[in-house]
């Protein structure tokens, strides 16, 4: 977990100054979501673009 923690302090740093909290924790979330995004991948979690496809259609 140490490498999410320097990726979550150099995201931070990045930031401007006069950034807020809000600022902070919308950038924080995207990152999680991008790192979950990428393990996934890696894990072989995905879908073709057919199934998704199919999957739009159902709604």
């Amino acid at each position: 977990m140490q490498a999410a923690k320097i990726e979550a302090l150099y995201t931070i740093d990045q930031l401007p100054e006069d950034a807020d909290m809000d600022e902070i924790m919308y950038r924080l979330y995207v990152l999680d979501k991008v790192r979950k995004g990428q393990e996934a991948v890696e894990q072989g979690n995905t879908v073709t673009s057919e199934e998704l496809k199919r999957e739009i259609d159902s709604w």
